[in-house]
Order: C-alpha cells, then sequence, then structure tokens
C-alpha cells in the first residue's frame, strides 16, 4: 500500500488497485466486480477513520478483525472486508455462550433430543451454524431483538454475495460502512442483559454447590426467578432438569435442586414443560435407564406428570387404573387405594389432561371405587382416596358426563348397586359429576339419576330416563 499520509484520511486506498485488474485482463482472468470502484474506495477512505478513531486504544490494540478490514477495504475487496468483521461476531457470540455458560447454551440451541449429548465443550460450538448461534443467543437474550435482526440481515448479504459465492452484486461503501458499525457496537463492545447474567452465575453456582440450601437462600433464589422473564425460566428449568438427570451429578445437588425446581416450573408458559416430557419419553425410548428414572423423580417432585407425553401417560395410567381396581377389591383396601390414586391424579391434575382413549375406562374404575364395597364402615369408600375419586368425577362436564351415566348399567358397576349403601355413594358420585356441566339436558338427566337412584337401581334403565337421554347417552 502506498505512503500513508495522515492529513489525507483518504489514502487509506491503495492507488495500486487498478493496476490488479489489468494484469487480470492481460492473463485472461475475470477482472469485472472483482474490487470495488475508485468512488467506493474513496466514500471507505473518507469515513473509516473517524470511526476506527473513536474506538478505545485498547480495542483497537486487540482489532486484529479489523485490520483485515481496512485492507480488504483499501484494496476494494468488500466482500472480504465483510467475511472478515463476520468471523469476528461470531467468535464474539461463542465468546458469550461460554460465559454465560455452555450446558444452558447447548440446551436452548440444540435441545434434549438424542443429538445433545453430542454437544459438551468449546469446541462444539463450532459445529452450530451461523444462524442457530443467532436465534440461541437471541433467546438467551445475549443480544437484542433489534440486533438480532439487523445481524441476520447482514448474514444474509454474507451468505449471499460475499467472496465464496459467485454473484454480480456490488457492496457499495456505505452499506459496508453500516455493517462495520453494527457489529462493532451493536456486538463486539456489547455486554448480554444483567438478567442473563444472573441466570448464567445462577446455573454456575448451581451445579457445583453442595451445601444444603436453607430456608431464606431458597425464598431468595425464589423471588429472583419470579421476577425473570418467562422464557428465561424455560432456558432454567431446561438447564436444571438437565444437572437433575446427569449421572454424575452429586446427590446433594440433586437435593437442592428438588428444593427450588417447583418455583422453576410454576413460573414458565407450557411448551417448555411439555418439551420436558418429550425428553424423558425419548430417555425411555433410547434405553437411558438411569435418565429416566432420575426424569421420573424430577417429575413427581414438580408435579409435571401431566406435562409428560400423551402416549406414556395413556401407558402409565392404565396401569394405574388396573392397580386401583386390584387394591379395591384385596384387603385393606381402604388403605392401599389412597397411594394409587394420589399418583392416578398426578396425571390427571385438571380435566383437560384426560386423554378421550382410555376416558371410558377411567370413569368406570373410578365410579367403582367411589361407589365401594357396600360395607357400613366410612360407608364402604377410602376416605383418603374419595376426594381423588370426586375431583376425576368433577373432570366429567359435558365431554364425559353422559359416559358417566352410560357406565351405571355396565355389569361392573350395575353389580354393586343392590346394596342400599352403595346406592347411596353412587347419589354422591352423581353429583360430583354434575359439578362442571353446563348442558341443560345432561343436567336434567343427572338430576332424575340423583333423586332416583338411591331408591331404585334400576332408574338408569327406566322407559322414562331412557327417552330423557335419548340422542345424548348411548348405552352399553
Amino acid at each position: 500500500m502506498a505512503d500513508i499520509v495522515e492529513s489525507k484520511p483518504n489514502q487509506i486506498v491503495d492507488p495500486q488497485a487498478q493496476r490488479i485488474v489489468e494484469f487480470l485482463e492481460s492473463v485472461g482472468l475475470p477482472s469485472e466486480n472483482i474490487i470495488a470502484t475508485l468512488g467506493e474506495r474513496e466514500t471507505i477512505g473518507n469515513n473509516l477513520p473517524a470511526f476506527i478513531e473513536k474506538m478505545p486504544k485498547e480495542v483497537k490494540a486487540e482489532a486484529r478483525y479489523l485490520s483485515k478490514f481496512v485492507v480488504g477495504a483499501g484494496y476494494g475487496l468488500f466482500d472480504y472486508s465483510l467475511n472478515a468483521i463476520w468471523n469476528e461476531v461470531i467468535i464474539d457470540l461463542r465468546k458469550k455462550a461460554i460465559r454465560y455458560g455452555l450446558d444452558i447454551f447447548f440446551d436452548a440451541a440444540v435441545g434434549g433430543g438424542k443429538n445433545r449429548d453430542m454437544y459438551s465443550s468449546e469446541a462444539d460450538l463450532g459445529n452450530i451454524k451461523d444462524i442457530v448461534l443467532l436465534d440461541t443467543c437471541r433467546k438467551l437474550e445475549l443480544i437484542a431483538d433489534t440486533t438480532y435482526s439487523k445481524l441476520k440481515h447482514i448474514l444474509d448479504m454474507r451468505n449471499n454475495i460475499g467472496i465464496s459465492h459467485p454473484n454480480n452484486y456490488n457492496i457499495n461503501a456505505f452499506e459496508l460502512m453500516g455493517w462495520l458499525q453494527t457489529c462493532v457496537q451493536d456486538v463486539l463492545h456489547d455486554q448480554p442483559s444483567d438478567a442473563a447474567l444472573q441466570v448464567q452465575a445462577f446455573i454456575s453456582d448451581l451445579k457445583k454447590y453442595t451445601q444444603p440450601l436453607d430456608t431464606p437462600t431458597i425464598q431468595t433464589i425464589e423471588q429472583r426467578v419470579k421476577e425473570l422473564p418467562t422464557h428465561f425460566c424455560g432456558n432454567i428449568l431446561r438447564t436444571v432438569f438437565g444437572i437433575f438427570v446427569a449421572t454424575d451429578t452429586d446427590q446433594a445437588v440433586r437435593k437442592n435442586i428438588s428444593l427450588i425446581a417447583p418455583c422453576v416450573w410454576n413460573s414458565c408458559l407450557d411448551e417448555p414443560r411439555l418439551k420436558l416430557g418429550t425428553v424423558l419419553e425419548g430417555y425411555k425410548a433410547n434405553l437411558h435407564a438411569d435418565k429416566y428414572a432420575l426424569g421420573e423423580q424430577f417429575f413427581e417432585t414438580v408435579g409435571g406428570n401431566a406435562y409428560r407425553s400423551n402416549s406414556e401417560r395413556l401407558i402409565i395410567i392404565n396401569e394405574l387404573l388396573i392397580q386401583l381396581k386390584d387394591k379395591h377389591h384385596a384387603w385393606d383396601n381402604f388403605h392401599h387405594e389412597v397411594p394409587v390414586a394420589r399418583s392416578l391424579i398426578s396425571y390427571l391434575p385438571e380435566a383437560s389432561t384426560i386423554i378421550p382413549n382410555i376416558a371410558e375406562t377411567l370413569f368406570r374404575t373410578i365410579l367403582v371405587c367411589r361407589i365401594g364395597n357396600g360395607v357400613a364402615y366410612n360407608n364402604g369408600v377410602s376416605p383418603g382416596a374419595r376426594g381423588y375419586y370426586d375431583q376425576i368425577l368433577s373432570y366429567a362436564g359435558d365431554q364425559y358426563a353422559a359416559t358417566v351415566m352410560a357406565l351405571l348399567s355396565h355389569f361392573e358397576v350395575r353389580s354393586s348397586l343392590g346394596s342400599s349403601v352403595c346406592r347411596q355413594q353412587a347419589k354422591r358420585a352423581l353429583e360430583a359429576t354434575k359439578t362442571n356441566v353446563i348442558n341443560a339436558r345432561l343436567n336434567e338427566c343427572l338430576d332424575y339419576l340423583i333423586a332416583n337412584i338411591e331408591a331404585n337401581a334400576s332408574c338408569v334403565a327406566d322407559t322414562q330416563f331412557r327417552k330423557l337421554s335419548s340422542g345424548h347417552i348411548q348405552w352399553p
């Protein structure tokens, strides 16, 4: 490059660049659209020195990327300059990810699928595509939304008009200067938000803290978690779950996680909770028995069984219903029904969690247990499980109320109605079923049964009720 005269800032422009073009022509190589025009290079020369002058000396001292940018711009290789600054952006974003915490970064970038085990070290950041790096940094608030939009545009330009792609587009000087300013000011001189740093520090401390958390510390953590944006809580949830199920995690750390995990869980939206259910099912499918067992323990701790995948819940609920029926017909059923009913309700905490494929079996089993065995003691119904049965029956609503009424004619239920105690409890079961029914005809049907079943177990099959329920109940 020619001697640079300080009084002429545009002498950053190399006057020999045109001779390179002439050389290309002389040897028969393409020469058009290889370097920027003299006017474009002069625009860079008139603006770049002032931009660099404003940068702190300590920053400039290590800015090798900027030296490459200047060389490329001086020779008119604007796409080379763009590539130089973009590479520095990627390096900086990776550094931000490392400071934030690789576990939580990879959890957010890759998710909890089978490929997650392939990402653990700093070297693995190189396997993350640039667009995924941008998306994840935005999600974790390592960059602002506006910065993300600008960088995504620069990435598109770099990919579509950069030196690595054949094209006829010429980057103009003002575009290049604008991209430089975005990369330097919005990324290279920017720091993650306070909230992002708080999460990073929290996760880092949690992984190595083996002393028992005392009540004041737990309360402080819970308060800070509640103040975070919901997507941050989702990030924390994924990470603490990953720490909890890791086979090399200290048991004291797991204990501490169990103390704060319910608050984190309750501070999240449904999406990250449902994703964890899918991750847990994946452990089982991939024969990760240890992780699966620990994952089940985590879900029990946070009360999250309803968020396990439907396919897995279907199997588990069916197994619990079989167990419940067995306990009901076995010795000391009042005592042994309770833990099974409690476990069942953990998978069915609200009406929307009922899986249609198993609804008929669910309500039939619950009716059998709620009607009871006809003994005088506790009116034949487990006092500890009665509340769970009534809660599930209250889920029936308009969707399943007809199913519950029809089940009174099922042989398993009908066989119990010969006892006056059982008929009394059948009335209570119908009252629980009516709790959330809106449909007027269904309410009328329920009122009829409630008024008559104690005196007449066959009222569900009489002509009047059949006419009343016509078009609403499909009889078994």
